[in-house]
Order: C-alpha cells, then structure tokens, then sequence
C-alpha cells in the first residue's frame, strides 16, 4: 500500500520534470539556431575574428548567477553553461585547444572545465609544443600550468610566457588529487613509481613513508605515466583519477598528495586581446635596473593608483648577473582607468616590461 501510495504522488511529478526536460531541449536548440545565425551573419560580412569571447562568457555566466532566485545552485551554473557554450559555439566553429596528454591528464581535464567538451582536443608531448601549435594556428589557444600551491611556479610555463607572443586570455584553479594506480591495484611486482616532477614532489611525503625503496622515475605528465603503466606491470603510476578511467588501471590509493588542499592554477593562452569582462586580471612580466630601491619603486605605481597585486614571482634572467624578472598579476583590466594608469607609469620606469593579457578572473 505504501509503495503504491508512494508512486502515484511521484508519478505526476516525474512527468512535469520529463516535460519540463522537453521544454529546455527545445529552448537549447534555439538557442544553437541562433548561433548559427550569429556564424552567418559573420560569414556575409566576412568578419570572420574569434569565436571564443572570453570576456561576453564570464559576463553571461556571471549575470545569470546574479538573477539566479530559484533552489538551482547558482555554484552549478557555471559548468552547466559552459557546456551549452562550448556546444553553441562549436556549431558556429570547432575550437581546437592544446594540452599536455595523453588522454586523462589534469591539464585535460583543466581545459575541459573551461571550454567545455564540444572541442577538438590537441594532446601535446610537452609545453613547448603547446605554445608552438597554438603560434602556429593549429590549435586557437592552448591551456598550461603555471602554478601549484604546494610546489610553486611551473618555470617552463613562466620561460615560454617571456619569450612567446601569446596572451593570456583565461584561468582556471583546479583541485588536484593525485592517485596511486597499477594494472592489478595492488604493489605486486611493481620496480618503480612514475609521474611528472611536479607531482612525484607533492606526493614525496606519502611515498617516502610507504615506499620507502621504490625509486621514482619522471615522466612527460602524468598521463603519459599512466599509459606507460598500463602497458608494464612493473610500474606505478601517480595521476588524476580520470587518467585511471582512460588507460584501464586500478587504484592503489586514493588522494596521496601531501596537501590535501593542493591547487594547480592553469592558464588559456592565445593570439586575442580579450575585452574587459567587469571582473577581470591583468598579469604582467618585469625586470628593474640592479639598483637599491628598485622594486620598491616600481612597485610603488600600484600603490599609488590604488590596484591590488595578488601574485608576484621571480625568475632568474640567465645573465649571470643576478638579474630577476618578475611576474605580476594584478586586478582588473588594462583598460580600466586606474589599471591603465598603473601600467603605463610601470612601463615607464622598468628595465624590461611586457603586458601578459587581461583576462575575466575565476
């Protein structure tokens, strides 16, 4: 009596959810139509520019979150509108985004996060060949590490940042729980424990304690760890658990990172100035003349202008004189009044001075 009670208050709820599922997935496709219509029109006018408008994306999903006065969580809306984004803009032109692979990597599944999945993925052998695919046109931007809350700076990234033309046009923080995983799942057999240098040190704790003899052996990425591991029951790999899905492993254990609040920060990089969004981040790379005084002064225009730095990191120059350039993030947008004015006085007084791109912050 109960279950058949139960059923009959269900039932006609359940039908309003079917019909109200009927009802978005005609609204998604007019939503998609209009992307199209937005396509051609572009195409008659010849106006072809990029189809990812980083900044228009943050300020919808932004704005929606602002409206949001129903049980929805507006922490959810996010990921659910970056998928019909991603899905709507693929229509009107596939975007190819660059990443470390193979397939299962963190900076996958950092891309996937912020483009969504209706892209067409480009898995690279290393950072350099992300920021040369994207420089060359074969991928329109590209998503890199550039720095982990428990290890610090990824100095590739902040190299290939100096020297390369591509802006910064996105971020995206990422929770990282690496895993322990073997073909069989457990440590039968296994010589020795492969990751990328990055995570074998934010794992060095754990492993030290529990496998005190297995040597560790570095590896492209994670992902090329677990794909070697799949192949060599010897092996031990350290990667995302989505890595452990993608090369068919086992897990040994589960969130061996030392920090459990471990964090790596990426960046979307690509040929486009993006516009000011309304919340945005500015990131900077500087060098000062080897003076005393000279980064209080050149810090000073920050001060005096009243815009906050959030990150500021420094990097040997590989003169030999002890030289150092600095990486700067700041809040807001170049474009903005008082951020402007703090950049071009910045300008001014450096030795060596290049504007990153100003980009919607997370």
């Amino acid at each position: 009596m109960v279950d058949d009670a139960l059923k009959a208050q269900l039932q006609p709820l359940r039908e309003k959810i079917d019909a109200l599922d009927a009802q978005l997935l005609d609204l998604l496709n007019q939503r998609a139509a209009v992307a199209l219509q937005v396509g051609e029109v572009k195409h008659a006018f010849d106006a072809g520019g990029p189809v990812l408008k980083p900044e228009r994306e943050a300020s919808l999903v932004r704005h929606l979150q602002q409206i949001n006065g129903g049980p929805f969580p507006s922490a959810a809306i996010p990921s659910v509108w970056t998928e019909i984004v991603s899905a709507c803009r693929g229509l009107e032109s596939p975007l190819t985004v660059a990443y470390l692979g193979p397939q299962g990597s963190f900076s996958e599944q950092a891309a996937f996060e912020h483009f969504g999945h209706a892209v067409v993925p480009m898995r690279c052998e290393s950072f350099d060949e992300i920021f040369r695919s994207v420089e060359s046109g074969q991928a329109q931007v590209g998503m890199v590490p550039v720095e982990n809350s428990t290890e610090g700076a990824v100095s590739r990234t902040l190299d290939l940042l100096l020297n390369s033309s591509l802006k910064v046009m996105g971020e995206r923080s990422l929770r990282i729980q690496h895993c322990l995983m073997t073909q069989s799942g457990t440590m039968h057999g296994v010589t020795r424990v492969m990751a990328h240098p990055q995570a074998l040190a934010q794992c060095q704790g754990w492993l030290a304690k529990r496998y005190p003899d297995l040597p560790w052996e570095a590896a492209p990425s994670n992902s090329e760890a677990a794909r070697l591991a799949a192949q060599d029951a010897s092996i031990a790999a350290i990667a995302g658990a989505s890595a452990a899905g993608a090369w068919g492993l086992q897990f040994v254990a589960e969130g061996i990172q030392d920090d459990p609040h471990n964090r790596t920060r990426f960046l979307a990089v690509g040929k486009d100035v993006v516009a000011p969004s309304g919340n945005d981040k500015t990131s900077l790379i500087l060098a000062v003349p080897n003076r005393s005084g000279a980064v209080y002064d050149m810090l000073a225009p920050l001060a005096e202008n009243g815009v906050s730095m959030t990150r500021l990191e420094s990097r040997p120059a590989r003169t030999g004189q002890w030289e150092y350039y600095f990486y700067i993030d700041i809040l807001g947008h170049a474009a903005d009044e008082a951020v402007g004015r703090a950049v071009a006085q910045l300008k001014a007084r450096a030795a060596f001075f290049k504007l990153l791109g100003s980009y919607p912050t997370q």
